[in-house]
C-alpha cells in the first residue's frame, strides 16, 4: 500500500495530485522553490520542503534534492506530474534503486519511448503506421539532406529527445534544410542536452490526435479514447477536446487497436499517451509517446468518468485495473482551454506579476484546474500556463457554447492573459464546423487581420 506521496512538481498539477490523494486517504508532501513559497500546493499538502532557489534548474530539476526530500519525509512514492522530471528515465531509475515507488512507467519504458528513433522502431514493429523518415539519429548535414530528398520535401527536423515544439524545424527545400538542420541541433542541445535529430516527412493539413493509455502490472492495457489537440501555436497545444469530431467509428477502432499494440510492445505500465498525426484522407501515423500524465487529461476524465490520477496511484500500488476495454464508454463531449499569463498583442510574451483580482467561472458542466488566487504573484521562472478551463456537455455544440460562456465569466486582473484570444477561436466558424488542423491558429490570424485578439484591460 502507498501511504505517503511526495509530489515532485508545482502549480495546478501538484494541486490535482493532492486532491486525488486526499480522496484516497493518502498523505502528501509538497516540494517547492523559494519562488513558490506562497503557492497553493504548498499550503494544501500535509507537509512541504523547500528544495532550492527560484530557477527550475536549481530546484524542480534537481533529482538529488527531490530524492533527499523524499528520504527526509519518509514517503512511499513520488508522483512527478508532467514536465520537469516526469519523463527523466535516470530519475525513475534512481527512485527504483532507492526503493521509492515512481508513479509512472518503468525507467526502461521511459528510455525506450523517450528516444524518438527507438519509439518509431517499436511502433513499426507493433504494426502501427509511422511517418516516412530516417531510421535513427543523423549527425551529418549532407547525409541528412540526401535522406530528406529521398523522403520528399517538405520535411520536419526533430530533436530525438525533444518535446513541446523545441528542437523542431520545418524545411520546404534543400536550401532551407541546411540552415534549419543546424538550428534544430543547436536548439536540441540547449533544451535537452542532446543535439541528436532525425528527419520525417511533413504531413500537410494534419490533425493531431492522441490516445490515452492505462496499463497495469498484470498485463492489462486499455485506451480511454482519443483527444483532438490540433489547435496549436508553435507546436504548443492551446485547445484540446474529446472525442475528436474528425474520427469515424471505424478509424477510432483501428487507431485504438494500434495504440494498445504499441503499449504492449514496450511493456508499458501506468498512464501514457500515444500521439498520432491523421491526414485529411484519414490515414494515421505514430508520432510519439508521452510517458506521463498529460496537461489535457481532464477532458478524458470528463468524458469517461475515470479519475486518471487515482488510477495512476492504484496501478503504482500494484492493483489491477478495475475495468476492461468494453467497460470504457464515451459519455459526453469535453473541451479544454489552456489559460496562460501572456500578452497576445506582444507576440504572446509572458506576463508575470501580481493577480489583483481572480474570479473563475462556474455552473453546470464547468471545471477549472488552477493554482491561482487573488493576491498570488505569478513568478517569471516557469511555464506561463496558470489554469485549465474545461467544459463538458451532451454534444460538442453545447460544450462549445458553454466554453464561450465560461471564458466570458473568467476574470483575471493585474496581468495579461490569452482569454480573449481563446474566446475568439471558440467563436470562429471554421473551428465550430470542425475545420481545425494543426495550421488552424496560423490560418485564423491570416483570416482575421483586423480582428486580432486584444488583451484584457489590466487594472492595477
Amino acid at each position: 500500500m502507498i501511504g505517503k506521496i511526495l509530489i515532485a512538481n508545482r502549480g495546478e498539477i501538484a494541486l490535482r495530485i493532492i486532491r486525488a490523494c486526499k480522496e484516497l486517504g493518502i498523505q502528501t508532501v509538497a516540494v517547492y522553490s523559494e519562488a513558490d513559497v506562497q503557492s497553493l500546493h504548498v499550503q494544501l499538502a500535509d507537509g512541504a520542503i523547500c528544495i532550492g532557489p527560484a530557477s527550475s534548474s536549481e530546484s524542480y530539476l534537481k533529482a538529488n534534492r527531490i530524492l533527499s526530500a523524499a528520504e527526509i519525509a519518509d514517503v512511499d512514492a513520488i508522483h512527478p506530474g508532467y514536465g520537469f522530471l516526469a519523463e527523466d528515465a535516470a530519475f525513475a531509475e534512481q527512485c527504483e534503486r532507492c526503493g521509492i515507488t515512481f508513479i509512472g512507467p518503468p525507467s526502461r519504458a521511459i528510455r525506450d519511448m523517450g528516444d524518438k528513433a527507438r519509439a518509431r522502431a517499436i511502433a513499426e514493429k507493433a504494426k502501427m503506421p509511422i511517418v516516412p523518415g530516417t531510421d535513427g539519429v543523423i549527425d551529418d548535414v549532407n547525409e541528412a539532406l540526401e535522406r530528406a530528398k529521398e523522403i520528399g520535401f517538405p520535411v520536419i527536423i526533430k530533436a530525438v529527445a525533444g518535446g513541446g515544439g523545441r528542437g523542431m524545424r520545418l524545411a520546404h527545400n534543400p536550401v532551407s534544410f541546411t540552415k534549419e538542420f543546424g538550428t534544430a541541433r543547436v536548439e536540441a542541445e540547449k533544451a535537452f542536452g542532446n543535439a541528436g535529430v532525425y528527419v520525417e516527412k511533413y504531413i500537410e493539413e494534419p490533425r493531431h490526435i492522441e490516445f490515452q493509455i492505462l496499463a497495469d502490472t498484470h498485463g492489462h492495457v486499455v485506451h480511454l479514447g482519443e483527444r483532438d489537440c490540433s489547435v496549436q501555436r508553435r507546436h504548443q497545444k492551446l485547445i484540446e477536446e474529446s472525442p475528436s469530431p474528425f474520427l469515424t467509428p471505424d478509424l477510432r477502432k483501428r487507431m485504438g487497436e494500434s495504440v494498445i499494440r504499441v503499449a504492449k510492445a514496450c511493456d508499458y505500465v501506468n498512464a501514457g499517451t500515444i500521439e498520432c498525426l491523421v491526414d485529411k484522407h484519414g490515414k494515421y501515423y505514430f508520432l510519439e509517446m508521452n510517458t506521463r500524465i498529460q496537461v489535457e487529461h481532464p477532458v478524458t476524465e470528463e468524458v469517461t468518468g475515470i479519475d486518471l490520477v487515482k488510477e495512476q496511484i492504484r496501478i503504482a500500488a500494484g492493483e489491477r485495473l478495475g475495468f476492461s476495454q468494453k467497460d470504457v464508454k464515451i459519455l459526453r463531449h469535453a473541451i479544454e482551454c489552456r489559460i496562460c499569463a501572456e500578452d497576445p498583442s506582444r507576440n504572446f510574451a509572458p506576463s508575470p506579476g501580481e493577480v489583483t483580482l481572480y474570479y473563475s467561472p462556474g455552473g453546470h458542466g464547468v471545471r477549472v484546474d488552477s493554482h491561482v488566487y487573488g493576491g498570488y504573484i505569478i513568478p517569471p521562472y516557469y511555464d506561463s500556463m496558470i489554469a485549465k478551463l474545461i467544459t463538458f456537455a451532451r454534444t460538442r455544440k453545447l460544450a462549445l457554447e458553454r466554453m464561450d460562456r465560461a471564458l466570458g465569466e473568467y476574470l483575471i486582473r493585474g496581468i495579461s492573459t490569452n482569454i480573449t484570444f481563446l474566446q475568439s477561436i471558440v467563436r470562429d466558424p471554421v473551428f465550430a464546423e470542425n475545420g481545425a488542423t494543426t495550421r488552424f491558429v496560423e490560418d485564423f490570424l491570416k483570416r482575421n487581420p483586423k480582428d486580432q485578439p486584444t488583451v484584457e484591460k489590466v487594472e492595477a
